[in-house]
């Protein structure tokens, strides 16, 4: 029988006995678990272990030092369902000063992680999953109970349909690939080591083989709806090309580089999905910045 989420936090908490520990993230797919400078994750249930293996040795690989928030020595536990690892506690972007948010530092991690040679890391390489996790939104949004009145979701749905079937999970990306982080947005850098080190990439659940451009979709998509400020997604893309990044063209190409134009239409329609199936599994109506990812969708469904 899967654990239950109590039980899960206090395994994890156990796993530093005698340590004050605090809860970082106690969700169905993930539960996370912080105590005497080190993180318990345990993941997905569905998570593929042979796949999440594969990523934990590539975070381990000299060739990603600097880049990827490497995991403590030895292999994952295995509870019931779960598969827990472990690794050093960092320092997260604070939401109290966004002035201080590293766009830029986002940018030189991501360029340096799509410019290695998969050919030179520890394989078989799983494919990146920014596409399988759109796809997960959607089936959440269709699972969650629908309100009486007009249907809020059919522009999402709609905008869903019209991506290739590729962006929707439907068949292997055919394109240029590199190796990608797969979920990229702030809270996926901390400092490590504490208090003050360098950026790091954290969260190897999605990393893989894929379109690199899928990596600058979020924060895109977040710039196009008025979410992310220009500045910010400028900081990002410029460091991003300045430092050999494969994905947006070259320095000075301008703020939306074709090749995103597919990517950042999916992570729209992902925010949007999530943003409205939250809404309506917590029983309310759509707050600003739902409705602002809903607008968004609106304006991409082409006639």
């Amino acid at each position: 029988m899967p654990l239950s989420q109590q039980t899960l936090v206090q395994r994890l908490a156990a796993l530093r006995p005698g340590r004050p520990h605090r809860v970082l993230a106690d969700r169905p797919d993930a539960t996370v678990v912080a105590a005497g400078g080190v993180v318990a994750k345990a993941h997905d249930p569905g998570s593929d272990p042979a796949a999440l293996r594969a990523r934990l040795r590539l975070a381990a690989h000299p060739a990603l030092s600097g880049v990827l928030l490497a995991p403590l020595p030895g292999p994952p536990h295995v509870w019931d369902d779960r598969l827990v690892t472990q690794w050093p506690e960092g320092a997260p972007v604070s939401p109290d000063h966004p002035e201080d948010a590293p766009w830029a530092q986002a940018g030189r991690l991501l360029a340096r992680l799509h410019r290695l040679d998969p050919a030179a890391l520890p394989g078989p390489l799983p494919p990146m999953r920014g596409p399988a996790k759109a796809a997960r939104a959607l089936a959440r949004l269709h699972a969650a109970p629908a309100p009486k009145g007009p249907d809020a979701a059919a522009p999402v749905r709609r905008a869903w349909a019209q991506l290739p079937p590729w962006a929707r999970g439907e068949e292997p990306y055919a394109g240029p690939t590199a190796l990608c982080h797969g979920d990229l947005h702030l809270g996926q850098l901390v400092r490590h080591p504490l208090p003050d080190g360098p950026w790091l990439l954290i969260d190897i659940d999605d990393t893989g083989l894929g379109d690199p451009a899928w990596d600058l979709a979020r924060p895109a998509a977040c710039y196009a709806t008025g979410l992310v400020p220009p500045a910010d997604w400028e900081a990002l893309l410029s460091a991003y090309r300045e430092a050999g990044g494969t994905a947006a063209g070259p320095p000075g190409a301008g703020l939306w580089p074709a090749r995103l134009e597919v990517p950042a239409r999916a992570l729209t329609v992902q925010m949007a999905a999530l943003a409205l199936a939250r809404a309506r599994e917590e029983g309310r109506a759509p707050d600003d910045v739902d409705r602002d990812l809903l607008k968004a969708c609106e304006r991409m469904v082409y006639p």
